[in-house]
């Protein structure tokens, strides 16, 4: 090979040069990732003529960027925990405010993955395309549902700029077609940005019996009887963020802890349900008027803050019977229990990371729910709130049989409508309703002991969910990307906090907002603050709603901090321009078009939503088959269907799950007890239909058939059903369902074979109850 002359190498070399120069400017780059690495040095025709050798270095965060732990609760009240007034002692959040500031105008979306997918990419959340939850998702460009490429999220950039990241707890941003083993995994925790996942891709969970995944593996069932989700969590993240530490000391990480708390299921350990007996028998109406007067000594309101009036639809304390009494306040009981377990487990994650090395420069941002309390449980609460999402109203009367088993293992359990407004005090309204502060204002405490001077300080600037992303990028010296990945990012919508870390009277700059959510609409604007709400929550069938003909009311909440005055009637010019402005933000921010349906929503196949079953009828499952989320499982409800099941025993003694799908608040299961096939249809846990053969299968091979004939026409909803039940074609059971689960057939939980994984379709077993014989395959054929 000819020689190349120095002089040419030099000129290289120069060039080289200049390209580092160039790259090496103060901050991060705009474009991620980084060009691939190029040695820069001189190159001869052998390594003797050569420059040393260099090598590409790991990316490094920079100089002295803080960790960053970021906490967001689900379902948890303004009024609900002490720290902000309520009372629900909160000694985790008490020591992290007074090492850190209180901010009382902080705002959420008013649902759980709007406000998650906002969270997490400094956007809105229909800019986001999440305009709902994940399982009412539609066809529109705010609410697909499926995050775009163009909103990378924060882990991503972090990562990208030398952080460690990691999400333990709930994820409900990935699209339900595409949570199952299949993938495609891009938007699976670990496709945004996050190195290690450990948690739940769903909505709510099971906290006694959870599905749950390490990275995109499914994670077999605890044996530790006392097992509970949010202890699991927090043990997670503490080990492995005492692993990073003490693999790469000097490396910053990114830690995003969601528990299930306080969403339902309210499941808590019965020590900690028992500290609470009789503390709410004063019922929610004198709650509220306590905790408002708890909220104004502690300074976490203005002294002149008014008490709202109960919102519409919700029954008075006085107006209850006894027995209802008893039933509502032990339901609040319960989730007192839940809320305070919450507290410590979050507080032995906080404890753990001060002990650690650096911990002075961690910022903990503690967000005190993605939303305000629920109100899901209905008027008279709820034992399974799949019935919820199915359309059905629950009973009291019902209700108070199982009062001594609530919150554990039996029930999906949720308190009353009522009490979640109380735990909102004092604003109106509760979760789902975008146009009130009970529904989008949550506590949110900040800590950094080395640069957040003002221990204990209170912030008063409107504060919105897409403001954390970009306060993280500001305080960590990172530039937001204009391009990750080869695609071009829509502009961060959310404005940096970090102003007012140590200026507790900075002038607000986030001025304005909008808020929708199922076509309840608010905008904030300057200290003003319209509203139009459209239904109540606990609702589950709406419809007569015309947008042009909704109430609008309008509030100064520079001076009316709980939105208790309407000026609407006082002001119409004012409220005419907050409405108009509105429809900018709308058309502006991709939030039409609207629409206000509830419960018909949660039905995949009526929407059209993806499936990764397509139109498939012929499905066959083998061994090993387990967690199949419903959105990946076959689409059994309101059609006829058929499963055969092709297994061998040893005789009578073969027992165990040949197949199920759901589990305890809704689905269906086929097994064997004592040799005995046995079929379960668990309607929504209000009614189990079992049906078994007579005789224990014989040793050897059988094919169980199950023939599920459906009463209803396409189109008709939770019609009844004839089943039947054969072996080796030969008809040994039949039962007649008078009705069948219409909109979702479970929560959380899907179809396993072999065992059941998750929670049980029925309390005749005993987790996990695997199968003990063969089972060579199981069909379903749609009809």
């Amino acid at each position: 090979m000819r020689q190349l002359s120095g002089s040419f190498f030099s000129f290289l070399l120069v060039c080289t040069t200049l390209h580092a120069s160039a790259q090496q400017q103060p901050g991060t780059p705009a474009v991620l990732p980084r060009p691939d690495w190029h040695f820069r040095g001189f190159e001869g025709r052998t390594y003797l003529d050569s420059d040393p050798p260099q090598f590409p270095q790991p990316v490094q965060a920079p100089k002295g960027a803080p960790n960053i732990v970021l906490i967001l609760l689900d379902d948890t009240g303004f009024g609900q925990y002490a720290t902000f007034g309520g009372g629900v002692p909160s000694p985790t959040l008490d020591k992290l405010a007074a090492n850190g500031l209180r901010y009382n105008r902080f705002h959420t979306t008013a649902l759980c993955s709007p406000t998650r997918a906002a969270l997490i990419t400094g956007r809105n959340h229909h800019s986001v395309t999440f305009g709902s939850i994940t399982e009412t998702a539609t066809g529109y460009d705010g609410y697909t549902c499926v995050l775009p490429k163009s909103c990378g999220t924060v882990a991503e950039v972090l990562r990208q700029n030398g952080y460690m990241t990691a999400w333990v707890g709930k994820n409900h941003n990935t699209p339900p077609w595409e949570t199952s083993s299949a993938g495609p995994f891009d938007r699976w925790a670990n496709g945004l940005g996050f190195d290690y996942f450990y948690g739940f891709n769903a909505g709510d969970m099971n906290h006694w019996n959870p599905i749950l995944y390490e990275n995109r593996d499914l994670v077999p069932p605890s044996k530790d009887p006392d097992y509970h989700l949010t202890v699991d969590i927090a043990d997670k993240a503490i080990a492995w963020t005492r692993r990073m530490k003490s693999i790469s000391a000097d490396r910053p990480f990114f830690l995003y802890v969601a528990p299930g708390a306080n969403h339902s299921p309210h499941q808590a350990p019965k020590e900690w349900i028992d500290k609470f007996k009789g503390k709410f028998d004063m019922g929610w109406d004198q709650y509220r008027e306590e905790t408002l007067q708890r909220q104004k000594r502690l300074g976490v309101v203005p002294a002149n803050t008014k008490l709202t009036a109960r919102s519409a639809g919700l029954p008075a304390w006085n107006t209850l019977n006894a027995d209802q009494k008893r039933l509502y306040a032990h339901m609040m009981e319960v989730f007192a229990g839940y809320a305070a377990h919450a507290d410590y487990e979050m507080g032995r994650v906080i404890d753990a990371i001060k002990e650690m090395p650096g911990a002075d420069n961690t910022v903990f941002i503690y967000i005190v729910g993605d939303n305000g309390a629920s109100a899901e449980g209905g008027i008279e609460g709820s034992v399974n709130e799949n019935l919820f999402f199915n359309g059905f109203p629950e009973k009291w009367e019902d209700n108070i049989k199982v009062i001594d088993e609530l919150g554990g293992p039996k029930h999906y359990n949720h308190f009353p409508s009522a009490w979640a407004h109380a735990m909102n005090t004092p604003f109106q309204w509760t979760k789902q309703v975008a146009s009130h502060f009970g529904g989008t204002r949550n506590p949110m405490i900040i800590s950094w002991p080395a640069k957040i001077k003002d221990k204990g300080g209170l912030r008063t600037q409107f504060v919105h969910t897409i403001d954390i992303v970009p306060t993280i990028y500001e305080i960590c010296g990172i530039t937001p990307p204009d391009a990750l990945n080869g695609v071009t990012q829509k502009p961060i919508e959310g404005i940096s906090i970090a102003y007012t870390f140590n200026d507790a009277k900075a002038k607000e700059q986030h001025n304005t907002q909008y808020f929708e959510l199922g076509a309840s609409r608010g905008i904030y604007s300057n200290g003003w603050m319209a509203s139009s709400p459209s239904f109540m929550p606990w609702q589950t069938v709406r419809t007569g709603y015309d947008p042009d003909k909704a109430k609008w009311e309008l509030y100064n909440v520079t001076d009316d901090y709980s939105q208790a005055t309407d000026l609407s009637a006082s002001n119409p010019q004012k409220l005419r321009e907050m409405q108009d402005l509105w429809w900018v933000e709308a058309a502006k921010y991709n939030v039409l078009p609207l629409d206000w349906r509830a419960v018909e929503r949660l039905n995949d196949e009526a929407m059209g939503r993806p499936s990764i079953t397509g139109d498939r009828t012929s499905f066959v499952y083998y061994p090993g088959q387990l967690a199949l989320p419903n959105g990946a499982a076959p689409r059994i409800l309101n059609k006829s269907w058929t499963l055969t099941a092709d297994i061998e025993t040893s005789g009578a003694g073969t027992e165990g799950m040949i197949v199920t799908h759901g589990g305890l608040v809704g689905g269906y299961g086929l097994y064997l007890k004592e040799g005995k096939p046995t079929f379960v249809y668990n309607f929504l846990a209000l009614e189990r239909l079992s049906m078994s053969g007579n005789e224990p299968l014989p040793q050897g091979k059988s094919v169980i058939t199950i023939n599920f004939k459906y009463d209803g026409k396409k189109g008709e909803f939770g019609k009844g059903a004839e089943v039947t039940m054969l072996v080796n074609g030969k008809k040994v059971a039949e039962e007649k369902l008078p009705k069948t689960i219409p909109m979702q057939i479970s929560l959380g939980e899907g179809l396993d074979i072999g065992m059941d994984n998750g929670s049980a379709v029925d309390f005749t077993y005993k987790l996990p109850f695997a199968f003990t014989g063969k089972i060579e395959k199981v069909a379903i054929q749609l009809k």
